[in-house]
């Protein structure tokens, strides 16, 4: 052994944590966070992931152990997420959105030893796991729940605790939305999500700025994609929990934000809402979206209402912490549907079954390597194998590539539809129905059918007033698709069933259906 490796180890250490450390000591007096009433500086917040971090050391949290916490967004989410990660803990953020049984199977699958719950969620936390200790999260205008030790109650002293955490160690298990199945645990290092920082951060063009974020913190979309880049390069973070269209323009409009991140649904959300053309929005120059695929139509209405901002499409997924590939602005006029090319520190492929590459053009599975990504499913060796197979992590997403490297993704595996022994790509069925001046909103799923295998059904969300028959709409698709990709049924709903991170639920549509 050289002389000094272990003192050059302890050194070159790498983690969240020393993230805030390293911007407490760059930005301190800067505002980090502000949520409803709240507002922290960089030096407050990190004096406040120490107190936190030594009072979860007190009552016997060791490096490794899992701690869930089961909250909508706050000041003190942020809070706990760093302590954790200071203290070597391993965060296990759920839904808010999943019924008792459902967080139950997430905290008995990870072997959470702690559960923090807010107000909203506190009678769910306490059906999920009646014999787990249970602290409160405040909201964002709420304070934290009675009749539960709150998380104050935990803060220690402000003396730095002793770190023994690096790049290796595992700092979050994040679960899969299982919009198909029951959801996995993708396990991610501290160094998965400090790469993928810094591909975010050169890819994205993430700088010091006003960051709006209002998606769900327990999706690595809006805590790694989105919060943790702009902590690292000090921006004014301002933390909501509603995502809904008046509440984020009138947030825009009073903290002059400049950075916005939302699914596409949300996007179409604020485009169709009556205070968007009213609202001062000059100060939002960066945009982003992901999660699901922006249909063209609304892309374009986008960047003719809004010229002054940029949009980037960011494409991944939660195994890749989550950021895979992007659109850059100046690239969306010539390729409106593409979701770019592979970020930073992410080689990308697209083949076909045999792991061979696609000619440009051809659709296959876009599959990747990084040191994003996950280090395997927690618990899961059988599925860890299959989505490792062949050497690179096996997306699950269908996609063309052309002769420049720009990925087009078709459809999710599960969402090609077999229609008389045709594939049918839903999203090329729904991006002609986004053409049809009456619909808002519209999901296509292919439902079983005795003759065709799978008949195409179109789900669809009219604007507001309109009213056209669903006759209409499949002439409307008929006109410009081959008859076996045009729908045979078309339903009309008030709304689609989504995810608290955006993405529409399909296997709800499927039992609607």
């Amino acid at each position: 052994m050289i002389a000094g490796t272990d003192a050059a180890q302890d050194l070159r250490r790498q983690s969240l944590s020393m993230l805030l450390r390293r911007s407490a000591e760059r930005f301190g007096p800067r505002i980090a966070l502000e949520c409803g009433a709240t507002r922290w500086t960089y030096a407050q917040l990190d004096r406040l992931a120490d107190r936190l971090a030594n009072g979860l050391a007190a009552i016997g949290v060791a490096q490794g152990d899992r701690i869930a916490v089961l909250a909508r967004n706050s000041h003190a989410f942020m809070a706990l997420r760093f302590a954790a990660a200071r203290v070597g803990a391993v965060l296990v953020p759920i839904n808010f959105m999943l019924h008792a049984a459902e967080a139950r199977f997430i905290l008995e699958n990870a072997g959470a030893s702690l559960l923090f719950a807010d107000a909203t969620t506190l009678a769910t936390a306490r059906e999920a796991a009646p014999g787990l200790p249970l602290y409160g999260l405040p909201g964002e205008h709420d304070p934290a729940p009675a009749g539960i030790p709150a998380w104050d109650s935990l803060l220690g002293p402000d003396t730095p605790p002793a770190e023994a955490v690096d790049a290796d160690d595992l700092l979050q298990i994040i679960y899969t939305s299982g919009t198909e199945s029951r959801p996995k645990g993708a396990m991610l290092t501290h160094g998965a999500v400090l790469w993928e920082y810094q591909s975010v951060i050169v890819d994205c063009e993430i700088r010091p700025s006003i960051a709006l974020h209002a998606m769900p913190l327990y999706h690595c979309a809006q805590l790694d994609a989105m919060i943790g880049p702009h902590l690292q390069v000090g921006s004014h973070n301002v933390v909501t929990a509603s995502p809904a269209p008046e509440n984020l323009l009138a947030l825009i409009q009073r903290h002059r934000v400049t950075s916005l991140f939302v699914p596409p649904t949300v996007w179409i959300g604020l485009l169709r809402s009556p205070a968007f053309d009213r609202t001062d929005l000059s100060s939002l120059t960066h945009g982003y979206f992901g999660a699901s695929i922006m249909p063209g139509e609304v892309l374009r209405e986008l960047m003719a209402r809004r010229p002054r901002l940029r949009l980037w499409n960011v494409y991944g997924q939660t195994e890749m912490a989550p950021v895979a590939t992007a659109l850059q602005p100046h690239e969306h006029l010539e390729r409106p549907n593409s979701c770019g090319r592979p970020v930073l520190h992410v080689s990308t492929r697209v083949v076909d079954e045999a792991m061979n590459d696609v000619a440009p053009g051809e659709v296959g599975e876009v599959v990747h390597r990084s040191p994003h990504l996950m280090s395997g499913y927690w618990n899961d060796p059988e599925k860890t194998a299959a989505a490792f197979a062949g050497g690179w992590f096996h997306s699950g997403d269908l996609a063309t590539i052309d002769a420049d490297g720009y990925i087009t993704i078709v459809d999710r595996k599960k969402d090609m539809i077999n229609s008389g022994g045709e594939n049918v790509s839903s999203r090329e069925v729904e991006e002609c129905l986004y053409t049809h001046p009456h619909v808002a909103e519209v999901a296509v799923i292919g439902l079983p059918d005795p003759r065709w295998i799978e008949t195409v059904c179109a789900v669809v969300v009219l604007r507001d007033g309109a009213l056209v028959e669903e006759a209409a709409l499949i002439a409307h698709c008929r006109a410009t698709l081959a008859p076996y990709k045009a729908p045979k049924r078309v339903i009309l709903v008030d709304a689609l069933p989504k995810n608290a991170s955006g993405k529409i639920l399909k296997r709800e549509l499927r039992d609607l259906a």
